[in-house]
């Protein structure tokens, strides 16, 4: 817990961090720092014993670094500790270095939004301050979710408003229904755009009217909003979303990164092609076969995937042979 101390030691750092330019998310101008862009969500990779193999998620960021652009825009940056990365099965201390290790393998110009939600407020603060310590350009605050029930949009509200108002580091929200059970209310998610350390949502439902909407409301302040996932980012482009949160980015990133700069550049029939090529491979590694799913492709192409951690197993015969075709049918293998 956070003694008295402690939580002194917070508010200083946040004060120091609302006065600086570099670093910190309030420039002299005023101007939050820019989340627009494609990110992969990271995972985790583990050795056969279970253990966070670190040279192995070395090696998967300097490939997904380097991989081919083609004159396409590279990635904004990576998100860790998402849910692909399967932040609820690693301990705290092995969240944070996984942090530590990713700072220390990217360029500066790259944004690392680390995923620090716990289940209460005193936790996720603490997790945030620990994550800017280690290096984390902005915090990614998943919705407290097991007391589902309560978490209406007054208990939202309160808990990311305490976080954001202790936060060294931007926040950006995160909804993710599939996970979660709930979905973070639109009009909490209006009433925290407000807040000058909250620079915009992570949105994974894939209900793009709510997305469009949120845009809509939040018009008028300094806030962005990201697609979850690459199967409705055309669209959520098109309703004024600035880019993605993209698991598929993780084995297709220049592709994903080409779709963002066609409807960035309003070729709408081209970018519509490439959307249809990817549905069926991003739905295969998100709800369909998810994680383990996920890391069976990242082996595919080149980068390191493995084993999860347990309780998640790794795909049968049929289900590897199923994941296979998506990409297959459509051209990606």
């Amino acid at each position: 817990m956070l003694g008295p101390r402690v939580w002194s030691s917070v508010r200083q750092g946040l004060r120091r961090a609302l006065s600086s330019t570099v670093g910190g998310w309030a420039s002299g101008e005023g101007r939050k720092v820019d989340i627009s862009g494609i990110y992969p969500p990271v995972t985790t990779p583990f050795t056969a014993t279970a253990e966070v193999d670190y040279g192995k998620l070395e090696e998967n960021l300097h490939k997904l670094g380097t991989f081919p652009f083609r004159g396409v825009a590279s990635l904004a940056g990576f998100v860790v500790q998402g849910s692909n990365g399967e932040f609820p099965f690693l301990t705290s201390s092995e969240r944070l270095e996984v942090v530590t290790r990713v700072r220390q393998a990217l360029p500066r110009d790259k944004l690392l939004l680390a995923g620090s939600g716990c289940e209460s407020t005193q936790a996720t603060v603490e997790m945030t301050v620990s994550m800017a310590q280690v290096g984390a350009d902005a915090a990614m605050v998943v919705t407290p979710c097991y007391y589902h029930g309560r978490m209406n949009s007054a208990a939202l509200i309160h808990h990311y408003t305490k976080v954001a108002d202790l936060s060294p580091i931007p926040v950006v929200l995160y909804s993710v229904p599939a996970n979660t059970g709930l979905d973070l209310p639109v009009d909490a998610v209006v009433t925290l755009s407000q807040h000058p350390n909250i620079v915009g949502i992570k949105d994974s439902g894939g209900d793009v009217t709510r997305i469009g909407l949120i845009v809509h409301k939040t018009r008028r302040q300094d806030f962005q909003v990201l697609a979850g996932s690459a199967g409705f980012l055309l669209a959520s482009y098109a309703v004024g979303a600035v880019g993605g949160v993209c698991a598929l980015a993780n084995v297709l990133g220049a592709q994903v990164c080409q779709l963002e700069r066609l409807c960035l550049t309003g070729q709408w029939e081209d970018a519509q092609k490439l959307q249809h090529r990817l549905i069926e491979p991003n739905t295969a590694v998100t709800r369909r076969f998810g994680i383990p799913g996920l890391k069976k492709t990242m082996d595919w192409f080149g980068y390191y995937g493995g084993p999860c951690r347990a309780p998640l197993r790794e795909l049968s015969a049929d289900q590897e042979e199923a994941l296979r075709l998506d990409f297959t049918s459509n051209g990606w293998l």
